[in-house]
């Protein structure tokens, strides 16, 4: 287990973490999800040993090691970047943590050489140890970083951004390579990244990090589906959002009207996320003036606005998409989503 309590790190005056705790399960696949500054990179820093915090601990299982460097960790990191030696061919790239070690801490050659293959055939490149990283395709590379970090038998996989430096259908790809190879050696795995979908497609929990602080934890389900603050709400997933007031069991924005939480009253915030509308077969619902529709594989994208001009998108099966060419359709949302002056959640309505 993998464990971070109470960690400060501040660069300058700016406080890249503030008192964050974590605790990651052996075996466990665990995203650090956030935008732009939230910390996320830094959190990962501090667990691989590259940054030491101002105050806090890190536990592996029950060791603290707070102050020891990264190779004391036992640590494997694959960058955005590859970091590969492009002098050396693809099995001394992957043999490179194994070869420097010292003493009896380094395996026998045979021992080595078998690692390697068992590498390459793992990450789907056996019989090409012998050809250079110029001669592989960007993913490829990545694939030889990965089988490189997990040469040296980590106690921990740490991944930063690994996808970043690549073409959207090759990340997709190597998406679930990176869940199969994990399922595969069942090591403990932490990866950074800004990407919702890699997050929630990827990881057994995720962890959504804002200002230096963890937002939430859970799983990719839960981060979804039941946020919160508004700030989970609105950075994962897709959604509607809404500043209004909630009164007598009705949240009012303008000329958008919605249920919301017995008991909340207010100023607030409502989320509809765009699958959670369904065509009114009765009249009931807002009243949406359609821009237009999009099609995209087996959806259909309503974009349309409220009588105030508010936007409102929505999503249906693509079968649905003729019903929704008129001039105005009625919308009626499945679940509503509202959350406090604070960014609090207060519930959800239907």
């Amino acid at each position: 287990m993998i464990t971070t309590r109470e960690i400060h790190k501040q660069f300058g005056r700016y406080p890249a973490l503030n008192g964050v705790s974590l605790e990651i399960e052996e075996g466990e696949l665990l995203a650090l999800l956030g935008p732009s500054g939230s910390g996320k990179t830094t959190l990962l820093r501090v667990i691989a040993g590259l940054e030491f915090p101002e105050a806090g601990q890190v536990l592996f299982d029950d060791e603290d090691v707070t102050y020891t460097n990264a190779a004391g960790r036992q640590v494997g990191f694959v960058f955005q970047q590859y970091a590969l030696f492009r002098h050396m061919t693809l099995a001394k790239n992957i043999a490179f943590g194994l070869d420097v070690k010292k003493g009896r801490a380094r395996p026998p050659r045979a021992k080595i050489d078998q690692t390697v293959e068992e590498l390459l055939n793992l990450v789907e490149l056996g019989g090409m140890g012998k050809r250079y990283p110029s001669q592989l395709s960007g993913g490829q590379r990545q694939r030889v970083a990965l089988a490189r970090a997990l040469a040296v038998d980590p106690r921990v996989l740490l991944l930063d951004e690994p996808f970043g430096a690549l073409d959207a259908t090759v990340r997709k790809s190597l998406r679930k390579e990176l869940r199969r190879i994990h399922d595969a050696t069942h090591v403990t795995t932490i990866f950074v990244t800004h990407d919702q979908e890699e997050a929630l497609e990827l990881a057994d929990r995720v962890a959504i990090l804002n200002h230096g602080q963890i937002e939430q934890i859970g799983t990719p389900d839960q981060v979804h589906d039941e946020p919160v603050s508004a700030f989970v709400c609105g950075f994962v997933g897709e959604a509607n959002r809404y500043e209004g007031v909630v009164e007598g069991g009705r949240f009012r924005s303008g000329a958008i009207e919605l249920a919301a939480p017995a008991g909340a009253k207010g100023k607030a915030s409502a989320f509809v996320r765009p699958h959670q509308f369904t065509l009114s077969g009765n009249g009931d619902g807002l009243t949406v003036r359609v821009d237009r529709v999009v099609k995209q594989g087996p959806l259909a994208r309503l974009e349309g606005h409220a009588a105030d001009g508010q936007r409102i998108d929505a999503t249906f099966a693509r079968q649905e998409a003729a019903s929704l060419d008129g001039g105005e359709v009625r919308l009626v949302p499945k679940k509503v989503m509202v959350f406090g002056e604070d960014g609090a959640a207060l519930g959800a309505a239907a």
